[in-house]
């Protein structure tokens, strides 16, 4: 059996898991003004994707939740989304995407340019060699469309994880070496070697590490891969992640620079008092999750944070802290306030509305949004530069 190279490079001692939530800091810190700008100094309109969990709503079954998954991943493609990826979760009765693999084929299949993918397979629960067969084939039948983000956690509670892993006990040196075995496994096959992945040898999936803490992103630039930040339930360590990825990133056979997607819990409407209003339904996940009640996705409560004492306000405004929610205006001026923060190559959207077919309006709303990033400030800052030359 191939034996792989450890290397603990990325390893260090101030490296911690984050909790869902964060300080108040971080808050302030996501919505302080930005330093004075010039036209060169614009930050770049990150793309558009969309990360589903597949949300099994009140009152709709698990056949209606894929289906409204496939509607929103055809509209998002008709957004030119970059890509649509769907979570490996377990034992939750509020999500239908435990067998994502299934799902990505499935939403690959009824799409036909949109990348598809996993955000993210929860390597710990696998063997790297049944993901490299099982990318590898969806690899095959959508050539150049599939994705494989990786995250370490397990995706579920602990009595679920031992379900699924069985006797296996993990430890903290054991997923970065599951993750050169699975690059291993996608690379051509070299002769001689003895297990080959069949689907997926040659196939060179893409592999995106995901995560939310330092140890994640210090890994994803030691191996030269791109980095999705779960920034839609823990930002807390965002912006520090963001800029240790960016520092140490050495380059690669497959990426030469450093490439981040991070998590915006998005909810756009035609106002912003509607909009607030639709994400009293994500503000009631978070808090079924804070107090671990998890539930399927509830309607819209009106008035829902004012029946809720101001520990659990603070406690949902922090798992939110990087949440867009409001107009058309309000969802710009956000968008452009996060590309400024983090200059994000990417927004991977989550956006749980209750409604499916609000949840297409809002991403349309968003796409909208996106398209107008910085033209008033770039037309702004077009007649001050020009005035400037004149005088």
């Amino acid at each position: 059996m191939t034996r792989f190279r450890h290397d603990r490079s990325y390893v260090s001692n101030d490296d911690r898991l984050s909790t869902p939530a964060v300080t108040r800091r971080t808050r302030k810190n996501l919505a302080e003004p930005t330093t004075t700008m010039t036209l060169s100094s614009l930050p770049k309109k990150p793309r558009l994707a969309m990360l589903d969990l597949v949300p099994n709503r009140e009152g709709m079954n698990v056949g209606d939740s894929i289906a409204i998954a496939l509607r929103t991943a055809q509209h998002a493609e008709s957004l030119d989304f970059a890509r649509y990826w769907l979570a490996e979760h377990h034992n939750m009765a509020g999500v239908a995407s435990s067998a994502t693999a299934v799902l990505i084929g499935h939403i690959a299949g009824g799409t036909s340019r949109i990348r598809v993918g996993s955000g993210g397979i929860m390597l710990p629960n696998h063997a790297p060699l049944v993901v490299a067969e099982t990318f590898g084939t969806l690899a095959e039948i959508y050539p150049g469309r599939i994705d494989l983000g990786l995250g370490r956690a397990p995706g579920t509670d602990g009595l679920t994880m031992r379900a699924l892993r069985r006797d296996r006990v993990e430890n903290e040196e054991d997923f970065p070496l599951a993750v050169e075995e699975l690059q291993h496994y996608l690379a051509p096959a070299q002769p001689g070697q003895r297990v080959v992945a069949m689907p997926g040898a040659g196939t060179e999936v893409p592999i995106w590490l995901l995560g939310s803490s330092l140890f994640s992103a210090r890994l994803a630039a030691a191996r030269g891969l791109p980095y999705a930040f779960a920034s839609h339930f823990a930002p807390r360590l965002l912006l520090q992640a963001l800029a240790l990825y960016r520092r140490e990133f050495r380059p690669s056979a497959t990426l030469k620079a450093p490439y981040v997607a991070i998590g915006v819990p998005l909810i756009a409407a035609p106002a912003d008092d509607e909009a607030e209003f639709l994400a009293s339904s994500t503000r009631r996940r978070v808090l079924g999750i804070l107090t671990n009640s998890r539930g399927r996705l509830q309607a819209p409560e009106p008035g829902f944070m004012d029946k809720l004492d101001p520990q659990a306000q603070d406690a949902i405004n922090d798992f939110l802290a990087a949440a867009v929610i409001g107009g058309p205006e309000t969802v710009r001026a956000g968008l452009e306030r996060l590309a400024e923060l983090t200059a994000a190559d990417e927004f991977m959207l989550v956006s749980d509305v209750f409604d499916p077919a609000l949840r297409l309006r809002s991403l349309s709303i968003t796409s909208e949004a996106q398209r107008a990033m910085f033209t008033e400030s770039a037309h702004a800052l077009h007649e001050v530069e020009a005035a400037t030359a004149a005088s």
